[in-house]
């Protein structure tokens, strides 16, 4: 490749790799195209490259320098949503996330940025599902980095299209399942079993009796309650909740998990029923460097304009990506929110954005690596 190529070629990489990217869709942990395709461009752009991180899917790029410098690492997740139909869908902009470090990539290379210490591309595995980041820990990527830093889309009514926050607070997520056994009956004669279905009502009025510190945007909520026992005059013997906890407190979040798995336990065994625990999935709360902020401030606004740099976003959203920080305390993060003007929202089966945006990604992910490896 020529390093005289004109802009607006190397840029049209970037949609080269979103719209391949885009027809492959594969869920967490099963992105074998995708991390395929992934590697194969990182090899042939001369990185060193290690596959099958952590026993999984992941993908990490190695550019190291040879002089003295930072480790700095920047994350891009691989995984699709599944759909009702069994398949898998790019509903969270995860193509895009993945187009943007593999252009970065490019260039970086071509215009050898890396001129001190050592850049990782870390391209993670199963962020929806919250084990890519674990499974990318398992595989020791992170322990010689010293900054970490990621970057999400957005939707159209936090960040517009050529503008993006140094800094994105998203709120720790806990996923729980609630497993009752009780006594099925026969509806003429309840009193002969314990009803599931009863305990189930108890666990959800129970949970919404407790309380927190009112300072810190926390709720709870049950989203799912299944109690069949096959027929209509039959009391069913079990039933499964499943509930919903946000927090943007990893402290509170603990202590909501603590509450209701107590509220649970003691609400079933009122009527003589039990209630297992189990939790399905959990992210932490944002965990992240003012300093870090800073700069990526400074960074959004050398390379897109002094109007492109947008106050930090909070949101209630969860991600994996600050499993690294919680699992490494001394690791500084840093994570951008790019402005993509996604709608009708993530996750919505209809979810599309503004491509223009994908550039402007590409071009932060290069101020980054100038500005810590320059």
């Amino acid at each position: 490749m020529s390093y005289a190529r004109e802009k607006e070629e190397i840029m049209a990489d970037v949609f080269t790799h979103f719209n391949y990217l885009h027809t492959i869709p594969e869920i967490g942990m099963k992105e074998f195209k995708t991390s395929a395709y992934v590697a194969d461009v990182l090899k042939q752009l001369g990185y060193e490259v290690e596959t099958q991180v952590g026993g999984a899917t992941g993908v990490v790029a190695v550019c190291d320098s040879g002089k003295p410098g930072p480790v700095l690492g920047l994350r891009a997740d691989m995984d699709a949503l599944g759909t009702k139909d069994g398949g898998a869908a790019h509903l969270c902009g995860h193509d895009g996330h993945m187009a943007m470090l593999l252009a970065a990539a490019e260039e970086i290379m071509e215009e050898k940025l890396v001129r001190k210490g050592k850049l990782k591309l870390l391209f993670q595995p199963a962020e929806e599902t919250t084990e890519g980041a674990l499974s990318m820990l398992k595989g020791g990527v992170i322990d010689d980095i010293e900054i970490l830093i990621g970057m999400h889309g957005r939707p159209i009514q936090e960040c517009r299209v050529g503008e993006a926050a140094p800094a994105l607070y998203y709120s720790a997520a806990t996923h729980v399942r609630i497993d009752i056994t009780g006594v099925q009956s026969h509806g003429a004669r309840p009193y002969l079993g314990t009803s599931a279905l009863d305990a189930a009502c108890l666990i959800v009025q129970s949970a919404n009796a407790l309380r927190f510190n009112s300072n810190v945007v926390c709720n709870m909520k049950a989203t799912q309650i299944h109690a069949d026992a096959g027929v209509a005059n039959a009391v069913p013997g079990t039933a499964t909740i499943t509930f919903d906890l946000r927090s943007r407190d990893n402290d509170v979040m603990e202590l909501m998990i603590q509450k209701l798995r107590g509220a649970a336990e003691n609400a079933a065994a009122s009527i003589g029923a039990k209630a297992g625990f189990t939790i399905l999935h959990q992210t932490p709360a944002s965990i992240i460097t003012p300093e870090i902020t800073e700069i990526i401030g400074e960074v959004i606004t050398s390379e897109l304009g002094e109007k492109a740099c947008i106050p930090p976003i909070v949101t209630a959203g969860g991600e994996d990506f600050f499993w690294y920080p919680k699992m490494k305390p001394e690791l500084k993060t840093g994570f951008i929110a790019l402005g993509e003007d996604a709608e009708p929202g993530l996750h919505d089966p209809a979810m599309h954005f503004n491509h223009d945006a994908l550039p402007y990604g590409v071009k932060i992910h290069k101020g980054l690596v100038k500005k810590f490896l320059g």
